[in-house]
């Protein structure tokens, strides 16, 4: 459990939002170094840009 509330609903809300178009992990761990991710998004190959989401979309 994370000790900031906002952060856990932020990485559900993008998790719900992203997962249709793609693969969402959260709390990622990246093997080059010692960091974490909160949320790692891989979009499917075939998706072009997400217009229903606005500036995320483009971000993803």
């Amino acid at each position: 459990m994370t000790r900031f509330p906002h952060d856990e609903f932020a990485k559900g809300f993008l998790e719900s939002l992203l997962s249709p178009f793609g693969e969402v992990q959260t709390s990622f761990k990246i093997s080059s170094e010692v960091r974490e991710v909160d949320v790692y998004f891989q979009p499917n190959a075939s998706i072009q840009p997400i217009p229903e989401l606005g500036l995320l979309g483009n971000i993803a």
